[in-house]
């Protein structure tokens, strides 16, 4: 490591405690792909406080910052990322019942979506089990309007509190948080989110429980879970299903490297053991080509790619 980064880690460790600062941290240990080269420096926020610290650290010495959540929609360049990595790993949880059938959850953003499920369910709260096999944090889910089943993150969002660069925090309604299909406010990255209020219903924990094991035994049975990836790669289309389109034009199976398209959901493109985020690249470019060649559709990423 040089000197410069060396200075970086001493000035850092007066804002953030010193285990939570790594050098040349590993990527690929922190994203669902497996996939990614070093982190300049990584570091972990459990602490609101830390975070204003850090922007203000990060303005103040024009340093590049980059957030991220559980990794589990990102790809992440095989030359790893210049500058300042933070993961959000703020997880508080508190649950409020407002009358006989509603209850408001309160929670950080590095809360995990399967964790608050078995927290939900352990309280007979309903609503969210068509969300429950997602993997990611509520950061993340509500970034993306992320959903499942015919639910997405938006139906049950009260509001969404986000701090600016600036350090200056705000609170959006849901309205205000511009959800559209894998999309909202927060997906141009001029914000960061800190903690989201939910609005749920009482339900019966049986019946909970059987419609939890309803959607995962889907997603087991579905979806390439037995292999790393960042979920499903590519979005719907707005008058077509993005996989039946991969399926129908041969490419289930294909491979460039260690990337595959998977045989069991040609929306997802797996990492047989060792791809390299060139392979996913290549692979997604060839997918892309091959279907606007066969169906003069143009078809979107959903994950996102991080250098």
């Amino acid at each position: 490591m040089n000197n410069l980064s060396i200075d970086k880690i001493k000035n850092l460790e007066n804002i953030i405690p010193k285990e939570n600062i790594k050098q040349e941290e590993i990527m690929k240990n922190h994203t669902s792909f497996k996939i990614g080269g070093l982190a300049e420096i990584f570091i972990k926020i459990t602490k609101l406080e830390e975070l204003k610290n850090l922007l203000k650290y990060c303005k103040e010495n024009n340093e590049k910052l980059t957030i991220i959540g559980n990794g589990t929609n990102l790809l992440i360049s095989d030359e790893g990322i210049r500058g300042i990595v933070a993961k959000i790993e703020m997880k508080e949880i508190k649950i409020s019942q407002i009358n006989d059938e509603n209850y408001e959850i309160k929670l950080d953003s590095g809360v995990v979506l399967g964790f608050l499920a078995q927290k939900l369910l352990k309280e007979e709260i309903q609503g969210f089990e068509e969300l429950s096999g997602i993997p990611g944090t509520i950061g993340g889910a509500i970034v993306m309007n992320a959903g499942a089943h015919g639910k997405e993150i938006k139906d049950i969002v009260l509001d969404v509190t986000a701090i600016d660069y600036e350090g200056n925090i705000h609170t959006f309604t849901n309205e205000q948080c511009e959800f559209s299909y894998r999309h909202s406010k927060f997906s141009e990255s001029k914000y960061i989110i800190l903690e989201a209020r939910l609005l749920l219903k009482k339900g019966n924990i049986i019946e909970i429980k059987e419609k939890m094991n309803e959607y995962a035994k889907y997603r087991r049975e579905k979806q390439p879970i037995e292999y790393p990836s960042a979920g499903s790669t590519f979005k719907r289309g707005e008058d077509f299903i993005t996989a039946k389109l991969i399926d129908e034009a041969g490419l289930k199976g294909y491979s460039i490297g260690g990337a595959k398209v998977s045989e069991k959901h040609a929306g997802f493109i797996i990492n047989t053991g060792n791809a390299t985020s060139k392979d996913i690249l290549d692979l997604v470019k060839y997918v892309k080509e091959e279907v606007y060649k066969k169906f003069k559709k143009n078809i979107e990423l959903e994950i996102k790619y991080i250098f």
